[in-house]
């Protein structure tokens, strides 16, 4: 596959999981990655993450540099957009997808762990974003629409939300509230920001859900690599009709969620009164919004 060849892409939390898998698949498709991840070496002399799938790729045919810095802060986030641009002048997709857990019941979470967080996910699928929109509008004025992506990396906890996860899903929720903004500010420029919401085997989902096994035989939907395909085709030239949307991907499946949508309504000539109000909420809203929310594979508790 080559729809992709000559283009620039970063991937941020690459050097695991799902990052690693959607690095693989675009540099497979002809893509050159910059593989983002901030994780440490196995030994102290080896590999830090983001090397050893850089030189996967590398070894695989295709062509990759290791960024190691922290795109949660300012400074980290800017230099791996410079590193980026200084490849070939230009960034074709941007996928932000490195995220921390630090899960707890909402009355037990500490400060900490709360705050790193939010700075992990926000400031991740932010601050790249930041950078990366300033030199596209620069472009933009100089040559016309630039025809970039924008892969956010959500998660159902941020939709449905999740027991054990109230800082993850605020800042995943977050995550989708900043792709529908952002698709706005940057159509103009030719630039499409969508999220995914991946299911899948890593690092990661093991510490909130426990070990998800491996099938003997058979299709295994809980394979990260199931992802990346859709973000494969979310940076194609071909998906450029396609903005602010969100899709859930899970093994072989793609499903393409709605945002808000008004359910049902009351409305009267005045200001409602207490026991006006209790009663036609009892019995014209509320009845329409028991849907139960999606079932987890294991209960945080």
């Amino acid at each position: 596959m080559t729809f992709l060849q000559g283009k620039v892409a970063v991937v941020t939390g690459a050097g695991q999981g799902l990052g690693r898998e959607e690095a693989l698949a675009l540099a497979d498709a002809g893509a050159i990655v910059v593989v983002n991840d901030i994780g440490n070496a196995p030994e102290p002399d080896g590999e830090r993450p983001a090397q050893a799938v850089a030189r996967e790729v590398r070894e695989a045919g295709g062509t990759a540099e290791a960024n190691l810095d922290d795109i949660s802060t300012w400074s980290g986030a800017e230099k791996l957009i410079d590193q980026a641009f200084a490849i070939t002048g230009r960034l074709d997709i941007l996928v932000c997808n490195a995220g921390i857990v630090r899960d707890r019941m909402l009355y037990k979470m500490s400060e900490a762990e709360w705050d790193a967080v939010i700075r992990v996910h926000l400031n991740g699928h932010y601050f790249p974003t930041r950078f990366a929109a300033e030199r596209w509008r620069a472009q933009a004025k100089e040559t016309g629409a630039v025809g970039a992506r924008v892969i956010y990396t959500t998660s159902e906890a941020g939709l449905f939300g999740h027991v054990g996860q109230v800082n993850y899903a605020a800042a995943k929720a977050g995550v989708t509230g900043m792709c529908f903004t952002a698709a706005q500010e940057l159509a103009r420029i030719g630039v499409t920001v969508n999220t995914v919401s991946p299911r899948g085997r890593t690092p990661m989902t093991f510490g909130a859900f426990g070990e998800i096994a491996i099938p003997k035989g058979g299709f295994d939907v809980w394979d990260p690599a199931n992802v990346a395909p859709m973000v494969v085709f979310l940076a194609r030239d071909e998906a450029a009709e396609i903005s602010g949307q969100v899709f859930v991907v899970h093994g072989g499946t793609v499903s393409r969620l709605a945002g808000w949508q008004e359910l049902a309504s009351i409305k009267i000539d005045h200001r409602w009164g207490p026991e006006e109000l209790h009663s036609a909420v009892a019995t014209s809203l509320v009845p329409q919004l028991k849907a139960a929310p999606p079932e987890f594979p294991v209960e945080i508790g």
